[in-house]
């Protein structure tokens, strides 16, 4: 889930993964294996990413799975995690649908 919260903050933000990467000083392709979601971002780059767009690095932990949480609480988070991600998606794809 964190990859994809990754990926709708630079798009919402309207940049390419190579133009993060140059202000995250990482490769493109480390962009890209987060966001695909074949590796999991580190804390310094989790807070590279909360410098760079001023958001809490709790915000953006609030969408990592491998968060230990209370277990009544879990499922409650996990819902609202993919809620606002699916939110997130929704506006993605309407501003591209504007777009074109």
């Amino acid at each position: 889930m964190i990859n994809e919260a990754l990926r709708l903050i630079r798009v919402f933000h309207d940049l390419k993964q190579f133009e993060l990467a140059e202000r995250l000083k990482v490769s493109k392709s480390h962009i890209s294996e987060i966001e695909s979601g074949a590796k999991t971002p580190s804390l310094e780059l989790v807070d590279k990413y909360s410098t760079e767009f001023r958001i809490p690095v709790s915000a953006i932990m609030f969408f990592a799975e491998e968060l230990p949480a209370a277990k009544r609480g879990e499922k409650a988070r996990t819902m609202v995690a993919s809620s606002v991600l699916d939110l997130l998606g929704f506006i993605e794809r309407k501003a591209d649908a504007n777009a074109a």
